[in-house]
This record gives C-alpha cells, sequence and structure tokens, in this order.
C-alpha cells in the first residue's frame, strides 16, 4: 500500500485529526531539530533539578521533590497528559504506595484479569497469571501524580519545549521556548523519541487504542499474540487488555533496526494496516473511541547504549531505552525505576556531583532478552520462522511453570533459570542456533552465548 492510500485509510478510519497527528510525528522522527548549545551557567544555579518532559518520568519528579529538593518541570505540551493505556501486575505498582504518589490502587485501577496469553501464529495459547493483569487509568495515575508533586512543590511550566542547553561541572542551562531560560544543578532529558538523544539500535513504532464494540473476554490479557507470518518485512504483532465495561485497549506493533528505518514513515502505513487487519484480530463492530500511537525507542544491549553527552545531564524514560528489549514497556521499566532514580539524584545534589549517566533501572536479564528482540527486528526471518521460534520459546516457558514464565516476562528471571530456558529451547527447536546466526551475525551469537553461559555458570 502506497502511502496515499495508507493515507486515506487512516483519514476514513480515524479522522482527519488523527490524520493530522500521525504525519506530523513521522515528519518530525524523519528530521529530528537537534538541540542548540548555549553558555553554561557561571552563578549558583537556581533550581535543584529541571526535567524535560512530564510523561511518566513525572513520577521520578513527584519523588524526589518529597525528599526535599526544588524540581521544575517543563513540558511542551501539558506534563502529566497520558497518550496511551498501561498495564502491569500488583505487586509492580506498590511502589506508588510506598512512596506516598497514590493512596490507593483504587485511585487508578479501571479492570484485574484472571490471567493472560501469548500466542503465535499457528501454534496454541500459552496462558499465565500474574502479569499485566491491572490495567491502570495512565490519565487518573498522571494526573494524581501531578496534584501530589506540586503539594511537594514541583513548579510546571507547560507549552514550552526544550530547544538548546549547555552544561559544565558547576551546573546546567536550559532554554525552552517562549523565552524560558532556567538553570539547574541537574537537567533530566525526559523527551521521550522525540528527543534527538534517543539514540537506542531499535525502534518499536506502535499503533492502536481504546475500541468499543469489539468481542473479547473481560477476564482475560492478550500479551503477545500473531496472527499471520512476516509481511512487509516485519513480524506485526498484537495485544489486548480490557479496560473499562465493554473496552478493550489494542495495539499493534513490530521492531525494527533504527538504522534501516531511518527516514521512512512507519506509524501512517502501520495505522493502515491496524484498520484492515482489526477485524481479522478481533471480530465484531469495534469503533476506535481514542487513538493512541508512539514510536519507542528500545535497546538491544548487543552494541552500546544510549548514554549522557555532558556532565549534569541524565537521561531518563524513553531517551534512556533501559526498559525490556522484548517489550519495550516503558510502564513497567518507570515503575522498577522512578523511586530509585529519585534516591540516585537526591544523592547526588547531596554530594555535589554529577549522577551515573543513566538513573534508569537496568534488569540483568536485558542483557540476554535484547539479542531476541534484535533477532525479531533483523529482517532475516521468512514466512513462519519468526512464529515458529517464538512458539517453541514459549511453549518452554509454559513447561517451565508459571513462575518461571511470569519472571521471565517482568525482567525478574534469573541467569540459571533463562540459561535453562535457552538450552530447552534449543533441544526443542535446533534451529535456534542458525537463527541466531542470521539474526545476530557470528561475533555478536558467539558474545551473546558466552555472556548467558558465563553468567549461569557464576550465579550457581
Amino acid at each position: 500500500m502506497n502511502e496515499a492510500d495508507a493515507a486515506s485509510v487512516v483519514r476514513d478510519a480515524g479522522g482527519a485529526e488523527l490524520l493530522e497527528r500521525l504525519e506530523h510525528l513521522d515528519a518530525a522522527r524523519e528530521a529530528p531539530r537537534p538541540d542548540a548549545t548555549v553558555e553554561a551557567p557561571t552563578a549558583s544555579p537556581e533550581w535543584d533539578v529541571v526535567f524535560a518532559g512530564g510523561g511518566l518520568s513525572l513520577l521520578v519528579a513527584a519523588a524526589l521533590a518529597k525528599r526535599g529538593a526544588r524540581v521544575l518541570v517543563v513540558d511542551r505540551a501539558r506534563a502529566g497528559t497520558a497518550h496511551r493505556e498501561w498495564n502491569a501486575s500488583e505487586a509492580e505498582l506498590q511502589p506508588l504506595l510506598d512512596r506516598g504518589l497514590l493512596e490507593s490502587l483504587d485511585e487508578v485501577r479501571v479492570a484485574t484479569y484472571d490471567d493472560g496469553f501469548c500466542q503465535f501464529h499457528g501454534g496454541p495459547p500459552y496462558r499465565v497469571r500474574g502479569v499485566l493483569d491491572v490495567a491502570v487509568d495512565a490519565g487518573a495515575l498522571l494526573a494524581a501524580v501531578r496534584r501530589r508533586a506540586e503539594a511537594w512543590g514541583v513548579r510546571f511550566l507547560d507549552g514550552h519545549a526544550l530547544v538548546g542547553w549547555g552544561a559544565s561541572e558547576r551546573g546546567v542551562r536550559a532554554v525552552f521556548a517562549g523565552d524560558v531560560d532556567v538553570t539547574a544543578h541537574i537537567l533530566v532529558d525526559a523527551r521521550g523519541a522525540a528527543s534527538p538523544l534517543a539514540v537506542a539500535d531499535l525502534v518499536c513504532p506502535t499503533v492502536g487504542g481504546v475500541l468499543e464494540g469489539a468481542d473479547f473476554d473481560p477476564r482475560v490479557g492478550e500479551i503477545l499474540v500473531t496472527t499471520e507470518g512476516i509481511s512487509d518485512g516485519v513480524q506485526h504483532v498484537w495485544e489486548a487488555f480490557p479496560g473499562r465495561a465493554g473496552q478493550l485497549t489494542t495495539y499493534l506493533f513490530y521492531y525494527a533496526d533504527a538504522a534501516k528505518v531511518r527516514g521512512r514513515p512507519l506509524l501512517m502505513p502501520l495505522y493502515a494496516r491496524f484498520f484492515r487487519e482489526l477485524g481479522r484480530y478481533k471480530p465484531g463492530a469495534a469503533r476506535l473511541v481514542r487513538p493512541t500511537f508512539g514510536y519507542i525507542p528500545g535497546w538491544s544491549r548487543t552494541v552500546p547504549g544510549p548514554r549522557s553527552p555532558a556532565p549534569r545531564v541524565v537521561l531518563s524514560g524513553d531517551v534512556a531505552a533501559r526498559h525490556s528489549p522484548l517489550t519495550f514497556c516503558g510502564f513497567g521499566a518507570m515503575l522498577r525505576s522512578f523511586g530509585p532514580a529519585a534516591d540516585a539524584l537526591h544523592r547526588a545534589l547531596e554530594a555535589g556531583r554529577s549522577p551515573d549517566d543513566s538513573i534508569m533501572h537496568d534488569a540483568p536479564i536485558h542483557r540476554w532478552t535484547g539479542a531476541l528482540a534484535k533477532l525479531m527486528a533483523s529482517g532475516r526471518f521468512q514466512e513462519n520462522a519468526m512464529n515458529e521460534l517464538l512458539g517453541a520459546a514459549f511453549s518452554t516457558l509454559h513447561a517451565m511453570g508459571n513462575d518461571d514464565y511470569a519472571a521471565c516476562l517482568k525482567d525478574t528471571m534469573t541467569a540459571a533459570r533463562f540459561y535453562r530456558f535457552v538450552r530447552d529451547t534449543a533441544r526443542k527447536r535446533p534451529e535456534v542456533f542458525g537463527d541466531v546466526l542470521r539474526g545476530l551475525g557470528p561475533s555478536a551469537s558467539v558474545r551473546w552465548a558466552g555472556s548467558v553461559i558465563a553468567e549461569a555458570v557464576r550465579s550457581r
């Protein structure tokens, strides 16, 4: 489907406003505007920490302000506004209560499921409990956190995009559109995929939205589902999570090598595919209530990851790309990260130094699951080969038991258990060695295998 036909499909199914937003975001990704360089501050900074961007990193800002820091949040639109829906397990949401950002999960809980499943084209569903089984009202969560942040002294400036910055060991100066010029001890880049510092090697274009009228089971979440083999050179993946009564949040996405798709509009053709294929995935008279879409950066861990370009500048959220390589789930990563990140920033302020390069938590398992994400982004699989590999992997996880299956999806699986997972998958599908070699290349394949084996032996 050419670009004009894709635009026509999106306009007819989603409306002119959605089409305009997609064209803007695709164009911004094709030609990102670099940050300007400005003179670093010479006097004592006026703020402890300035956040450029007020999405999920608002959790870090609030937790830091609660510890007494002077925090400013500046967003190009409005800080605390959600552009998608989120799911997590109840245990993963607990830090929001522990840190005082919520008084009760009932403030944001929309639904709780019995279980979920992963299913790949041509294979059976593999059910799992305790994974992404709580649907969260993203808008309500961020609104609640913004209210608490304001009560703890955070100042918000909405409608100002970061234009440029200059940093030194003394501090950092940030200039925003609208003649906003501030200085701070630390600048946190929380602009997401729109940041020119978001340079991870993988990208996950994602489209979908909240639907009404689709046929679905409100007690079950669909974590990863494929309905076809390789198409247009990529493996498309669906997910669907019940929300409020009668509503279903559904996404369609794929993993890609960021360098190979640079300069190409991705969201428009993917949304056209979403509208064209939705009825086959979810029968019924589905109607789009609220669109959700965006680019999610991902890091495979097989190459150097995003790093801060200067002292006193810290990467957070999607810019840092420290979330799960398998799901690129920024929400789960931020739930694990926001408390320790606030603590790390507070320690750096007390010590009068620049914080560590990344304040985002990076689970040990990411060193190994990153290679699996790179396989999916390699474009070197034909027909149903990727689904056969995924089917073998997830049948192994299911056979290992719910604890291991859930731990892998929630990034808590140990090295020894991950080694068993890889070993048993290879026994079930010996072609996995050829899959890895084709997808990663010889050198990266050897490094990855050696890392898995060495860490498994060390951890015993």
